[in-house]
């Protein structure tokens, strides 16, 4: 299963730089993660100040 970024996000963007597959884009109203593309190796959790991003 795809990691989420919930509602808590900022849109800082700073996840989107440790993303090895280019998974997470801006989305409206906050960043999203594209789950085909997403291969759940948690490398965008702990970049985010606001811990929106989730299994």
């Amino acid at each position: 299963m795809a990691y989420t970024i919930n509602s808590d996000c900022v849109s800082c963007g700073v996840c989107v730089g440790d993303c090895p597959v280019d998974a997470i884009a801006p989305g409206d109203p906050h960043y999203v993660i594209n789950a085909d593309t997403c291969i759940d190796c948690g490398a965008c959790v702990p970049s985010c100040p606001v811990d929106a991003i989730s299994e």
